[in-house]
C-alpha cells in the first residue's frame, strides 16, 4: 500500500521506546523540547486486542482494556509523530492491532529487540532474532496491510556478517527504517554499544538506520547525539536512557535543571490523568542518585498523584 504519511526518517532525533517511561506525558515532554519522533513504549499484540477504543474527555484516545484500565493513551498532539511499538510473534495478531491503532499514530514498529523474558519467553522481542522466517512474514503482512509506515527495532547478533544479512532481508519487506541498538541480546547497558557493528548496517543498506544504545558511552548533553551519529553513520539517533534521566536532552539550547523538567513532566501527568505509579516511577528515573535526599524518599513513599 501507499505510505500516506509525512513521517520521515532520516535526520531525526526520537525518543525510544521505553516500557514504563514511554507513556504519554513523557512522549510529548520529549516533543515540546525538540524531539522529531516518539515511540511508545511495547505494547503486546494480545492484550491490545482486547481493547475498545474510546474518545475520552480529556481529548485523549485511549485503547481501554475489559477491567477498565488504559492500555494505550494518545492524543492529537502527538499524531504524527508517534510510532507505536508492538510485541508480536504472530504476523495477522500483528496486522489486526496494527489496523486497529493505525489511524491514531504515525508508525508502527515490531520490537526484536528485548532481551527480557517477559518478551522472549513468548517469542517476542530478541526471541524473533533467530527466527528470520517470521520477521520476514510479520513485517510484510504489516506493510502490505496497512497505509503507515512499518520499522522494526533489533539488537545485534554475534556476528557482522549474520546481523548485516538479516538486516538485508528485513529491507526486502519494504519496511520504512529498522532502529538498531548496537548491543547483542545478552549485554547490558554497561558494555560498549557496538558502533562499528550499525556502522557497517548503515552502510549495507539503503533505508535509514536509527542508532541506539549511546547513552552510556557517548550521550550526556545535545550535541553528543550528532557524536553517535557521525560514529555509527546512521541516518537518525534513538535515544533512551539519557531521555529518561532527562528529556530536555532533545534541547538545541542546552539541557534544562531537573526540577523544571519534573515539573513540566508533572503538568503533563495531571493534565493527562497519568496513574500516580507511573509518574512516580518516571520522576524516580529521573532524580536517581537523589533519590536518598529527604525530597527523594518523600517522593518514593508518595500514594497519589497528589502527593506528588
Amino acid at each position: 500500500m501507499t505510505v500516506n504519511s509525512p513521517l520521515c526518517f532520516r535526520g531525526k532525533k526520537i525518543l525510544a521506546p521505553m516500557v514504563r517511561v514511554g507513556t504519554l506525558p513523557m512522549r510529548l515532554l520529549a516533543l515540546d523540547y525538540g524531539a522529531d519522533i516518539v515511540y511508545c513504549e511495547e505494547l503486546i499484540d494480545i492484550k491490545m486486542l482486547q481493547c475498545k477504543r474510546v474518545i475520552n474527555v480529556l481529548e485523549t484516545v485511549d485503547f481501554v482494556a475489559p477491567n477498565e484500565r488504559v492500555v494505550f493513551r494518545t492524543c492529537e498532539r502527538e499524531r504524527h509523530r508517534v510510532v507505536f511499538q508492538m510485541g508480536s510473534a504472530d504476523a495477522e495478531r500483528a496486522l489486526a492491532v496494527a489496523k486497529l491503532v493505525e489511524s491514531d499514530v504515525a508508525g508502527i514498529d515490531i520490537n526484536m529487540g528485548c532481551p527480557k523474558e517477559y518478551s522472549t519467553k513468548a517469542s517476542m522481542g530478541a526471541a524473533l532474532l533467530s527466527d528470520p522466517d517470521k520477521i520476514e512474514s510479520i513485517l510484510t503482512t504489516l506493510v502490505k496491510g496497512i497505509c503507515k509506515p512499518v520499522t522494526c527495532k533489533i539488537r545485534i547478533l554475534p556476528s557482522v556478517e549474520d546481523t548485516v544479512n538479516l538486516v538485508k532481508r528485513i529491507e526486502k519487506t519494504g519496511i520504512a527504517a529498522i532502529a538498531v541498538h548496537g548491543r547483542k541480546k545478552e549485554e547490558r547497558p554497561q558494555h560498549p554499544v557496538h558502533c562499528d557493528v550499525i556502522k557497517a548496517i548503515s552502510e549495507a543498506v539503503s533505508i535509514p538506520v536509527i542508532a541506539n544504545g549511546g547513552s552510556h558511552d557517548f550521550i550526556k548533553e545535545y550535541a553528543d547525539i550528532e557524536t553517535f551519529q557521525k560514529a555509527t553513520a546512521a541516518s537518525s539517533v534513538m535515544i533512551a536512557r539519557a531521555a529518561m534521566w532527562n528529556p530536555s536532552i532533545f534541547r538545541k539550547e542546552g539541557l534544562f535543571p531537573l526540577k523544571e523538567v519534573m515539573q513540566d513532566y508533572i503538568k503533563y501527568a495531571v493534565r493527562y490523568d497519568n496513574h500516580y505509579t507511573n509518574t512516580k516511577y518516571c520522576l524516580c528515573q529521573m532524580l536517581r542518585e537523589q533519590l536518598e535526599t529527604t525530597q527523594g524518599k518523600k517522593l518514593h513513599a508518595a500514594q497519589s498523584t497528589q502527593e506528588i
